[in-house]
């Protein structure tokens, strides 16, 4: 749970910075006029470096071409340029393989909170278990040395009655009579 709550919280963070940057692009664009839209369709046949300064371009490698990232559907459609040979964002790896990494990366971020999870609700299960062994455990010896304690009392008892018996000071009920003393 705990790492779930660092990482949420190092998401918050994340989006803060981006907002901040985001924020300050705003306020670079909205001083500086902005330069004009080129069509991607312009970048075709030159190279990929020059394709991609574009965000909203996608570079196909089949024939060299520059096109509009489609943004309708997710993932470019096969008919454009597929997978393995299309790039967006960089020209050092394709879209197909951009996929897969993010899938993995995701993955495992995905396993290890839940491995997080359930390590940490098996440990808090196994030393509740252990707690509980632990304090039925002393809840006997507590009770153990009561009864102890309890028997030696009432032999102590029984020890000071029969020297109070031998020496006459002990009140017996059978005994009617009892040693009248004045004060």
């Amino acid at each position: 749970m705990e790492a779930l709550r660092l990482s949420l919280l190092w998401l918050q963070g994340l989006a803060l910075v981006w907002g901040r940057a985001g924020m300050g692009l705003a306020h670079l664009t909205a001083t500086a006029p902005p330069p004009p839209a080129q069509e991607c369709s312009e970048f075709s046949q030159r190279s990929c470096e020059e394709c991609l300064k574009n965000v909203s371009c996608l570079w196909c490698y089949t024939n060299n071409t520059c096109i509009d990232y489609p943004v309708r559907s997710i993932l470019p459609p096969s008919s454009l340029c597929s997978l393995s040979n299309a790039q967006w964002g960089v020209c050092w790896i394709n879209v197909e393989a951009l996929i897969i990494a993010i899938a993995v990366v995701a993955g495992l971020i995905l396993v290890s909170i839940a491995i997080c999870c359930c390590y940490c609700c098996y440990c808090r299960r196994r030393s509740r278990s252990r707690s509980d062994e632990e304090e039925e455990r002393l809840a006997r010896k507590r009770e153990e040395r009561r009864l102890q304690s309890l028997q030696r009392k009432h032999e102590r008892k029984l020890k000071h009655d029969e020297i109070r018996k031998k020496y006459g000071l002990l009140q017996d009920s059978d005994n009617p009579y009892s040693r009248f003393e004045n004060e």
